[in-house]
């Protein structure tokens, strides 16, 4: 039975690979996560995500904690089971009026991992609307064919090999609206993508990708954070978690991720 979702909402997860939007934090919260995240900022002098861009959660403790809201959980449990793990996570910070924007793609062709059962948990520190370049998703794509990708390495484009679908239809495109301390989740195979930011503040949020333990990486052994359940199947190698903020056991753990992740000998085509 489900923990908090309806069987109306798991179908219609099903169906079109999305769902939205879910409350786990106040916005005053969320704002207090941000103000730490933009302390950090200040101190290193550079946007957080020059520095945390795969694995970003390697980095502070804090980050592995809102992974493990209860608020979160439970509605990932139900979509995929409880036994859970934090695979990879990544900021997506777009300043005031920024030109950056995520072109259409599918997770599923640079993952690497097998059956494809896993779901993007997108968490909002401030408010994503439309103005601002929220989360757009095309519904019902995680259902068909594969799609190819052309890596354009367009400096504009937030995804590190600038990886798009060409001549997307995106006639009945969702933008998934969050305010601060939201989150929606998506499917690892639906068709998504954000436009550039249009409005007078930041939009910064951060995604988390959490995967049934059941699931493998078939491009070799990796590791990830049990963070609900049991591994029973010991098909991931162990994370560190941070014991502090930028632990350097867990920045390690984070440069090495980031290694492999730009190697192209071991970038999968979608299964």
């Amino acid at each position: 039975m489900p923990r908090v979702l309806t069987e109306a909402e798991i179908e219609a997860f099903r169906r079109d690979g999305y769902l939205y939007p879910f409350d786990c934090m106040t916005p005053a919260e969320a704002g207090g996560l941000r103000q730490r995240l933009e302390a950090f900022e200040r101190d290193i002098g550079a946007d957080a995500r020059t520095r945390l861009r795969v694995k970003a959660h390697l980095g502070f403790p804090w980050m592995v904690e809102i992974a493990r809201h209860p608020g979160i959980l439970d509605v990932v449990e139900d979509l995929i089971g409880r036994d859970i793990l934090l695979y990879l996570s990544a900021l997506w910070s777009k300043p005031a009026g920024d030109a950056g924007f995520v072109s259409w793609h599918q997770d599923s062709a640079y993952y690497g991992i097998a059956p494809h059962d896993e779901v993007t948990v997108w968490f909002a520190f401030s408010d994503s609307t439309v103005k601002s370049g929220c989360v757009r998703v095309i519904p019902g794509t995680h259902l068909g064919a594969d799609f190819a990708h052309v890596e354009t390495h367009d400096t504009d484009n937030l995804l590190s090999r600038g990886q798009t679908i060409e001549n997307m239809d995106d006639g009945n495109a969702v933008d998934m609206e969050l305010r601060a301390g939201q989150f929606s989740v998506h499917h690892e195979r639906l068709v998504h993508g954000s436009a550039p930011n249009r409005s007078d503040h930041r939009r910064l949020g951060m995604s988390f990708i959490m995967i049934p333990a059941h699931c493998r990486s078939v491009i070799g052994r990796r590791a990830a954070i049990l963070l609900r359940g049991t591994d029973k199947d010991g098909n991931w190698d162990v994370d560190p978690v941070p014991r502090f903020d930028m632990d350097p056991v867990a920045l390690d753990a984070m440069k090495r991720a980031q290694d492999s992740y730009r190697d192209p000998a071991l970038r999968p085509e979608a299964e």
